[in-house]
């Protein structure tokens, strides 16, 4: 075995990886650039070494500094996590020329199926069944167009070496394939330095469903079930569980003896993924092959207790798998959610910034640890409170992982721990996931590929956040506030006769649209506090009462307890006169105040933000790549302005009405920061 290893990645598969070798007794080195000086696995590691500039093409993909981070430092092996240098075969062969074990596949492996136009190819004459497409690098955008006609629309143009996302665009018409193809050429080259694409048929209503493999050096391979990967936004994953409620006994098998003759094929060692679209009657077609760790790894670990990170390592190190097929339980359910640094409320744009609070739920399962018998949470992650999202990378923040004893038991688990998972001085998507999380849809497992497009059609919106109780938020805004007025009361040094008066009758302000507010009147009434617990009565409107039991304490945000009898989680934080409450997805701004003040609040005059309509805003930080105009220049409705790229993804912002450009207020290369204006219009 190993006696150090090094793990040519960052931030939390970095960290995922260090726990993994710690547990087995393994030294551990990172790699840094600039930007994560002052990251967490940088901390986590027995030794660190600098790489670079952020930008990852001067650090992270630089294969000669990695192997010669190897050397330095007498590392035997390199993990290279997944994205970056994970699946390029020229790395995986130089890191064995020199010596050094790559914990993956072989590099013939890699080229095999690593490449898209390669694996497709390969699984055609494995008669595995594939999608139409033209499977040859295509050389022009008009050869796009042409292709894509020919198959019919609409097409799916990838890059070769493209992966989360990156490199994919779906078109439904000659406009779309020609821009398609540029800008996935263009991402492609920037996050892979491969910029060649392959077009194949967009199969519509599908399900994404993925095989997880383990093979070793002696040939053994086995499959160990399967992930549901279908709710994507954009063709990035946002939700993944295991195993799927969709596909049978039946097709499970099959899937999974059709990984494994793959694998089988190109002699497969190490960890990897077959990726398969499913129809509607459970007919399959291989997609592709990812030849390393998947981000959602942890849920396969969950139903079958196998740390896979541990058998990456292991079966570097020419050991034997030590399970066959047979032996390779299914317990429970595992669901996923991806926590992403990202504004669902403005089209999920990226938010880079510090970390303020970061206060993730309490876990009770920890990676590269036996599953407890009850199930419970896990969180993988990369960041720590005061940390920094960086632009220069991918927007993840965390992982956060459940295992329930059936899948109803893990949603309502998932719910729970989102509700607790307190993120301030960056956006994340978590009201995205209450809200998917809560959508019957998806409860009932009725989905495919195309659920977020068809059911958020415009975006996700406040309103679009479902909840069974809204006036518990109301309720819980009360009782919270009579506990601040409790304390206030009790303050030694009082005047005589002119102490603080707590009273039970208030008005629950919850904030609305331009100054137009929602008043409702509240009786709160409080019942005793005892071992950390504050029991409060709240009558809302008149209805009947909530008993509510609360250990929310000034100065914390997470407030956890029971509403008549039922165990809830929620998010409570004072922000100056206003106090903000979460739960479920959905989030209020209320004052809670006295009659009269509720009064004098309705008389005040509103102060309407400025006009910003003749501006193009920056909507996220992000470095300017590229401004389209020119100062006079006229401009009709979707032209293209202005490039921003943010997180290793091109942004193109365009016109949303015809105009003349005034000025151009930001030039290319230029840092943007949120709401920045770039362009003004006459």
């Amino acid at each position: 075995m190993f006696k150090k290893i090094l793990i040519a990645n960052r931030g939390e598969i970095a960290c995922r990886v260090i726990k993994a070798a710690k547990k087995m007794g393994i030294a551990t080195v990172a790699v840094y650039s600039e930007a994560d000086r002052d990251a967490r696995h940088v901390d986590l590691a027995d030794e660190a070494v600098f790489i670079g500039a952020a930008a990852s093409r001067e650090s992270y993909l630089v294969m000669d500094k990695i192997i010669a981070a190897c050397k330095s430092t007498g590392a035997q092996a390199v993990h290279p996590g997944y994205g970056f240098l994970s699946e390029n075969e020229d790395f995986a062969r130089k890191v064995e020329e020199e010596g050094i074990t790559f914990i993956g596949p072989k590099h013939h492996s890699i080229a095999a199926m690593g490449d898209k136009i390669a694996s497709k190819k390969l699984a055609a004459e494995a008669k595995v069944n594939t999608i139409p497409g033209w499977n040859a690098a295509i050389e022009s955008p008009e050869r796009a167009v042409e292709i894509a006609g020919d198959i019919g629309y609409p097409v799916m143009i990838k890059a070769s070496a493209g992966g989360g996302g990156k490199g994919l665009r779906v078109a439904w018409n000659d406009k779309e394939a020609f821009e398609g193809f540029s800008a996935c050429t263009n991402e492609a080259r920037n996050s892979f330095g491969d910029d060649r694409v392959f077009i194949e048929k967009f199969v519509e209503s599908p399900r994404h469903i993925e095989i997880q493999i383990l093979g070793d050096a002696h040939g053994n391979v086995v499959y160990l079930h399967e992930r549901e990967c279908s709710i994507q936004r954009r063709h990035q994953k946002v939700i993944e569980e295991a195993p799927s409620p969709f596909i049978s006994e039946a097709t499970r098998a099959a899937m999974g003896a059709q990984a494994v003759a793959l694998a089988k094929a190109v002699q497969y060692q190490s960890a990897g993924t077959v990726e398969f679209v499913v129809g509607k009657d459970q007919s399959f077609y291989f997609l592709e092959m990812n030849t390393r760790l998947q981000v959602e790894h942890p849920v396969t670990e969950s139903i079958t207790g196998v740390d896979l990170v541990e058998q990456m390592i292991r079966v570097a190190a020419g050991e034997r798998l030590p399970f066959t097929q047979d032996q390779i339980p299914r317990r429970g359910w595992s669901i996923e959610c991806r926590i992403n640094a990202e504004d669902p409320f403005r089209n999920f744009l990226p938010s880079t910034g510090r970390l303020v609070r970061y206060q993730p739920p309490a876990t009770t399962m920890e990676a590269s640890q036996p599953v407890p018998e009850g199930g419970g949470v896990r969180v993988d992650t990369g960041v720590e409170e005061g940390g920094e999202i960086p632009m220069f990378y991918d927007s993840m923040i965390a992982k956060l992982i459940v295992h329930g004893a059936d899948r109803l038991d893990a949603i309502a688990k998932m719910r729970a721990a989102l509700n607790g998972f307190v993120i301030r001085g960056v956006s994340s998507n978590i009201p995205f996931q209450s809200a998917l999380l809560a959508h019957p849809k998806f409860v009932s497992g009725d989905f495919n590929t195309g659920f977020i497009a068809e059911h958020y059609p415009k975006g996700f919106r406040a309103e679009d956040v479902p909840h069974d109780d809204p006036d518990f938020l109301v309720a819980l805004a009360a009782a919270t506030y009579r506990l601040y007025r409790e304390r206030a009361a009790g303050i030694s040094g009082q005047l005589p006769g002119h102490g603080v008066q707590i009273g039970q009758q208030f008005v629950v302000v919850v904030k609305g649209v331009a100054g137009v507010h929602r008043h409702v009147p509240v009786v709160v009434q409080m019942r005793g506090q005892t071992g950390g617990l504050a029991s409060l009565t709240v009558t809302v409107h008149g209805r009947p009462a909530y008993a509510i039991s609360t250990d929310w304490s000034f100065g914390g945000i997470r407030a956890a307890g029971s509403c008549n009898g039922h165990a809830f989680t929620a998010q409570v934080e004072r922000q100056g006169l206003w106090m903000r409450v979460a739960h479920n997805g959905l989030a209020i701004e209320a004052q809670v105040v006295n009659a009269r003040a509720a009064e004098l609040l309705r008389v005040m005059p509103f102060k309407a933000p400025a006009d910003m309509s003749k501006f193009l805003l920056s909507p996220m930080p992000g470095l300017l790549v590229d401004v389209a105009v020119q100062p006079g220049q006229t401009v009709q409705a979707g032209e293209r302005l202005a490039v921003i790229e943010a997180m290793k993804m091109e942004n193109i912002l365009t016109a949303s009405q015809d105009g003349i450009v005034k000025e151009v207020l930001a030039a290319k290369g230029e840092s943007l920061s949120v709401d920045q204006p770039i362009i003004a219009f006459a």
